[in-house]
């Protein structure tokens, strides 16, 4: 496993709408996807308030260059949600460190149909199913929270296709993204009932950034569509800073395990972050131990922690 460890003065907070971060110093946080977008502008905030982080990235290289710009103490592993033999390899090379933050953040966004390294759709493969099996064979070393992030428009997916995960029937672009972040609702509160089940203190919460200006936006094969997302993200959208806010409450305030946090404007497009509500779907319990289920069975991961004893 390629790694590498960098230690420098903290940089400054950037400025965007969640202005509350703690003093983070003495914790660690592992970010999926921390070397642009969304992800980079959350480990610049942890860094900065005097965390270790560390940058989950495909590209290692990618990942030294947002670590020389974050500052503070950074360090870069290789990571690529796409493959389960890259997830299985960054957390058979964690050595047992304590894990206070894990940050769910990398993700792809509308693309034209594909497939990932194992045969999975690339959007549930890689949003839900690469996280799935990372967050469960990372969380014995986990100290504090696992933070998901998912998107509005899960909103657009009226539940699982569970007879069709792969959408093989009448795949869109749309249908795969909206369902993978339904997905990662849905894995974040059966992820919470199983800790409390397992009388464990770690706490499973989900946000979304709202429209956020990222390069995410740009992979959907279609001209037209790309150019679309791209005047939203010059006119309507708001910067990666303002979109990993609603990220950042979720992982350093003392809320409820199952929270979701999202922009507090209107449409929780833009806005300071703040609770929010979901979808029926994203909140249908049956369907959250369904979607467990089928997930430990794809990836051959399972959920580390044993149930606590009934006391006497």
């Amino acid at each position: 496993m390629n790694s590498s460890v960098k230690n420098s003065r903290h940089s400054s907070v950037p400025t965007h709408a969640f202005a509350g971060l703690p003093d983070q110093s003495g914790r660690t946080a592992v970010i999926t996807g921390a070397n642009s977008g969304l992800g980079l502008a959350t480990a610049r905030a942890l860094a900065a308030a005097g965390a270790h982080v560390v940058l989950a990235v495909r590209s290692p290289g990618k990942g030294e260059e947002a670590a020389a710009a974050i500052g503070g103490s950074t360090e870069v592993r290789r990571l690529d949600l796409s493959d389960l033999a890259s997830v299985r390899a960054f957390a058979d090379a964690w050595e047992g460190r304590p894990i206070d933050l894990l940050i769910n953040n990398a993700g792809v966004m509308m693309l034209p149909e594909q497939r990932t390294e194992d045969g999975f759709e690339m959007q549930f493969g890689t949003n839900h199913l690469g996280h799935f099996a990372l967050s469960n064979l990372l969380l014995p070393y986990v100290t504090d929270r696992v933070v998901t992030v998912s998107s509005n428009l899960h909103r657009r997916a009226p539940g699982i296709a569970f007879d069709d995960l792969d959408l093989t029937r009448g795949y869109t672009p749309m249908k795969a993204y909206a369902q993978s972040k339904l997905a990662n609702l849905l894995f974040t509160l059966e992820l919470q009932r199983r800790l409390t089940r397992a009388g464990s203190p770690v706490r499973a919460l989900a946000a979304h950034p709202g429209w956020s200006a990222t390069n995410l936006q740009s992979h959907t094969g279609s001209r037209v569509k790309d150019g679309l997302l791209a005047l939203g993200n010059r006119f309507i959208a708001t910067t990666a800073e303002d979109g990993a806010a609603p990220t950042l409450f979720a992982a350093v305030r003392d809320l409820p395990g199952g929270s979701y946090a999202g922009p507090d404007g209107p449409r929780e497009m833009r806005g300071a972050p703040t609770l929010v509500g979901r979808t029926a779907a994203a909140s249908d319990v049956a369907a959250a131990e369904r979607l467990w289920a089928v997930s430990e069975e794809r990836t051959g991961v399972s959920f580390p922690l044993a149930a606590e004893r009934a006391r006497a």
